[in-house]
């Protein structure tokens, strides 16, 4: 194939199909979707055995692209959780009665055509497709060729929930993975209302650079733990390893530990188990690697300026220290991505102080950085997590999947 114009076109066809559902019509398609996924469990997995031969064990995605029997389950659930959501468009904004008797009304419509451009998460395929029906709105899914086997199998699942429920199976199409092709989406903008990268930073930029179709930003999470000086050591060990080592390859995981310098030893000599059995690769400045080395920490290396700002997606994070909460936000601001940033501290002071100078989508105290995520902060599923200001900031779930338009009813009135 050797361009999408058809896709495109019937794209534009199948808006108009789901403008036509009501909310009852749209649960109906994804409770469909979880039971599909449900049922064909065996054959997701066949598939994604066939993308997983492809690729070495040891490659970071590899945890992104792996199902199994429980990560099928859980999809299946989140469907069904998007599903019980309440329909975000057509909500009355605003309404106002003019003096000319005209009544102005602002209310949510779909964003209408939404293309995804993601790499190596087949779990994307299920949660961008149930979001955008719930939402009223048509995607054009782009996977990586990693996942290719996996993604035609589940879109093919999709697509047969959309036929079995009546209506147009094009309301979810996944393009070819061919490069060439990309352009070709980032350019469509006759067709394409919005497109969404959801991987790394050089996708993020590529898109970013080429699209001529509005993006929002679905950007790499460089994430920072600051162990303050007067944190519980024990609870910070734990909300680090937690950050770390729960699921590594994925965006809201920790990178870079920032550990005061008043009390480094302390809270390395804590931490040290919990990295020990998870054999965590830490990269330290010089002070600490000495700590870490006088410990028999195995797994420990020399950080350089390159292993600060460095999103690892994998057992490996750098760790530096700082005489202070001021070096500490010195050192976000500079490095971060500005996607989720945690202080661990008993000042509250200080907390406050760090919440609302560091400039992040999510911010947390005592807390590990790894709940940015659309099912748990209560809004079912994500398409990514923004890290732009306009339009959406944080989880881009299904609350903003939606736009605005005015509706003006009058009675003959002109200007």
């Amino acid at each position: 194939m050797n361009t999408i114009q058809q896709q495109l076109s019937d794209s534009r066809v199948a808006k108009q199909a789901i403008n036509e559902l009501r909310i009852q019509d749209k649960q109906r398609v994804l409770e469909r979707i979880a039971s599909l996924l449900q049922i064909h469990s065996n054959e997701v997995l066949q598939q994604n055995q066939l993308d997983l031969e492809r690729m070495e064990n040891d490659d970071p995605k590899y945890d992104r692209l792996k199902l199994t029997v429980e990560r099928i389950e859980g999809l299946a659930q989140s469907v069904l959780d998007i599903s019980r959501l309440a329909d975000p468009t057509d909500r009355l904004l605003s309404t106002k009665k003019l003096d000319n008797g005209l009544l102005v009304e602002k209310r949510t419509v779909a964003l209408g055509v939404v293309g995804v451009i993601y790499e190596s998460r087949p779990n994307v395929t299920i949660d961008v497709a149930a979001l955008c029906i719930q939402s009223g709105n048509v995607c054009l899914l782009r996977g990586g060729s990693d996942a290719w086997y996996t993604n035609r199998y589940l879109v093919g699942l999709l697509r047969q929930a959309l036929v079995e429920c009546g209506t147009d199976p094009n309301i979810v199409q996944l393009l070819p993975t061919e490069r060439a092709l990309v352009n070709e989406l980032l350019e469509a903008v006759r067709y394409v209302d919005i497109i969404i990268p959801r991987g790394s930073q050089g996708l993020i930029d590529f898109v970013r650079q080429h699209a001529k179709v509005p993006v929002i930003e679905t950007g790499a999470g460089v994430c920072h733990t600051y162990v303050e000086a007067s944190a519980d050591l024990a609870k910070a060990a734990r909300i680090v390893a937690n950050a770390k080592i729960s699921r590594p390859s994925v965006c809201n995981a920790l990178d870079t530990v920032l550990v005061d310098d008043k009390i480094d030893k302390q809270f390395i000599e804590q931490l040290i188990p919990y990295f020990s059995e998870a054999a965590v690769d830490v990269f330290a400045s010089d002070k600490l690697y000495d700590i870490f080395k006088d410990a028999g920490y195995p797994f420990i290396h020399r950080a350089d300026d390159a292993d600060f700002g460095r999103e690892f997606l994998d057992l490996k994070c750098s760790i530096k220290e700082v005489d202070g909460l001021e070096e500490a936000l010195t050192h976000i601001a500079h490095y971060s991505s500005k996607h989720s940033e945690c202080i661990v501290s008993q000042d509250s002071i200080k907390i406050t102080k760090f919440m609302r100078s560091v400039d992040a989508a999510a911010v947390y105290s005592n807390a590990s950085t790894r709940f940015t995520d659309g099912g748990e902060f209560g809004l079912g599923a994500e398409i990514g997590i923004s890290t732009q200001k306009l339009h959406a900031r944080g989880p881009f779930a299904l609350e903003k999947l939606v736009t605005e338009k005015w509706f003006v009813t009058g009675d003959g009135q002109i200007r």
